[in-house]
């Protein structure tokens, strides 16, 4: 099989520039490399986004989820060009959950208490850096608060069809040291979709934090496809 197109897709308080660690060595090992900015609309839109993406490539494509953006995958991931999934640090809603259903069965994380929702849009506080983005120079995390994406106010509690997960093999990497998404939800997501697990011990931006962890994820994830 043709080497995968692969596709990052960052999470609600994140962006795009958040994949640049491993973007920059991706592209160098010779791999077609997009990384959309999450429109964080709305389940729906956003996953219709991203499908939109998939829709402009013909080979195959590997999808890589941070966060919120594990739930787009999740749902996007359903397309048969979409040859595995990396969950990030992320969510991943079977059908009779949403985002929100899945982090409610979990403890609540302290991100959770640093956070404003003004004008409809859900913002991390300053305050909030550390529970997100803890093991970051000072320097890079207010550069991740001034880039940060905001979400719609009723993101996690929306729903769409699709559980890609089921059907399409998966990689996880898990991070120990998460104050966003509880390191037990991922530990519950990544045995229940039998994904192939890295821990890393990270704060919620391993792809910022251990790039080089990441990195490797997603190359096995690709070789995997290619060797078919």
């Amino acid at each position: 099989m043709p080497s995968p197109t692969i596709v990052l897709v960052h999470g609600a308080f994140g962006d795009a520039s958040s994949w640049r660690p491993v973007y920059d060595r991706l592209v160098g090992d010779g791999h077609t490399v997009l990384a959309p900015p999450n429109p964080l609309r709305g389940i729906p839109y956003d996953a219709s986004f991203i499908a939109s993406i998939i829709d402009q490539l013909e080979g195959p494509v590997v999808l890589v989820g941070h966060s919120y953006g594990g739930t787009l995958i999740t749902h996007a991931g359903t397309d048969p060009r979409v040859a595995a999934l990396v969950y990030i640090a992320a969510l991943a809603p079977a059908a009779d959950e949403t985002s929100q259903s899945q982090i409610a069965k979990f403890p609540t994380t302290q991100v959770f208490g640093h956070i404003d929702a003004p004008a409809g849009r859900v913002w991390l506080k300053p305050s909030g850096l550390t529970h997100f983005a803890g093991d970051l120079p000072e320097a890079e995390q207010k550069l991740v608060y001034a880039t940060q994406g905001a979400p719609v106010a009723d993101l996690l509690t929306q729903k769409v069809d699709g559980t890609a997960w089921t059907s399409k093999p998966s990689w996880y990497i898990l991070a120990s040291k998460d104050q966003t998404v509880h390191p037990d939800l991922q530990h519950f997501v990544s045995k229940r979709m039998n994904a192939t697990v890295t821990e890393v011990p990270s704060s919620h931006v391993p792809m910022l934090s251990k790039p080089d962890v990441v990195l490797d994820v997603i190359r096995k994830a690709a070789n995997a496809v290619t060797a078919k």
